[in-house]
């Protein structure tokens, strides 16, 4: 591992020389390819050189304490070499998970769709909820958030909802969100009090360049048609939905929220490469099933990975047994200790199948 680090640090330092010559500097296209370079190694050397200098504050009270012959400045020093062996014990374990490998997609941006599954009207009031609550979620992370697609119900809510999430770490943070949502609580349109449960499917894909995934134009009909609101009326006289289907995996996306015809092209694109890049990744992962069996669900759309239960004020994520009563705050964009928890048992999972 010492050995990985000195190397990375070594390549870091030759970045940083890089980046300080004039005729980098004056290629942009060289400079922030190396500056990109650079930055994803900045957390990883700044965590080493703290586990160096913490060795050698080791080293230096070994020999004060070999040395000493003052009872209370060795108990001093003894205490100082206690609290400095737990910090590096601590860098240590960071610096295992720094060095595993890293998804690719991590820092790009985020295509959710949230679509109401089991339970009709209730599961689409829910699937409202949930938007509500990444949408908050993405605003306490300084996140941008952009509408892209959405289906309505006529009583509120949404049989489908699609949008954009950008921001760096997006998809690092979300990932793990993919999956079945249950709800337990008693609808408003129940007059016997009676606890319902309705589900909701929760997909998280990164968003895909035009460099990650390239569209033949003849491989792709695309439709025009009026746009329409909650019941099928119509919101416009003009031809400005667009829907977009690509032959050759029959993949569907529709897009009508904007007026403009050229724009709900370009925001059904950025879902269908979304979709073709989901596509693609989910037969690599195919042929390394046992890797996807070591990851805490970050992709299954089947899998049930949470439930709200409205009565008791509670919300569990059956992937890692983590139980929270604290629903309100959760449906409000408090979600973060869920999220670092995930990460975490993802974490301990990949280094022990790294041992």
């Amino acid at each position: 591992m010492l050995n990985r680090l000195e190397e990375i640090e070594k390549k870091y330092d030759d970045l940083t020389e890089l980046l300080a010559k004039p005729e980098i500097i004056a290629n942009q296209a060289d400079f922030q390819k190396y500056a990109k370079s650079q930055s994803a190694l900045t957390d990883t050397v700044a965590v080493f050189r703290e586990y160096k200098e913490i060795n050698r504050q080791i080293e230096d009270l070994k020999v004060l304490l070999a040395e000493e012959r003052d009872p209370e400045m060795r108990e001093m020093a003894e205490a100082e070499q206690d609290e400095l062996t737990k910090s590096k014990k601590k860098l240590e374990e960071d610096l295992k998970i720094l060095l595993l490998p890293k998804d690719a997609n991590d820092e790009k941006n985020v295509i959710m769709e949230i679509r109401a599954g089991a339970g009709g009207d209730e599961a689409a009031l829910f699937a409202g909820d949930l938007y509500k609550m990444y949408t908050k979620y993405a605003e306490s992370q300084n996140w941008k958030t952009e509408p892209l697609s959405a289906s309505f119900t006529d009583i509120g809510g949404f049989k489908e909802i699609i949008f954009m999430i950008e921001g760096q770490g997006a998809y690092s943070r979300l990932k793990y969100e993919s999956g079945v949502h249950r709800v337990q609580r008693i609808p408003a349109t129940e007059s016997g009090g009676r606890i319902h449960t309705s589900t909701v499917t929760v997909a998280v894909l990164p968003e895909a360049e035009e460099v990650d995934v390239a569209i033949n134009p003849n491989d792709i009909r695309i439709d025009i048609f009026c746009s329409s609101g909650p019941g099928g009326q119509s919101v416009n006289t003009t031809q400005s939905a667009v829907r977009i289907t690509h032959l050759p995996t029959g993949i569907v996306v529709s897009c009508q929220d904007e007026k403009s015809q050229h724009k709900n092209k370009d925001k059904a694109l950025k879902v269908l490469r979304a979709r073709l890049l989901e596509k693609a990744q989910e037969a690599a992962a195919g042929e390394i099933a046992q890797e996807r069996k070591s990851q805490v669900g970050t992709g299954d759309r089947s899998e049930r990975i949470r439930t709200y239960n409205y009565p008791q004020g509670r919300v569990s994520d059956h992937r890692i047994g983590l139980t929270l009563h604290k629903l309100d705050s959760i449906l409000l964009g408090d979600i973060e200790e869920i999220i670092t928890a995930l990460i975490s048992a993802d974490h301990a999972e990949k280094l022990k199948a790294s041992v």
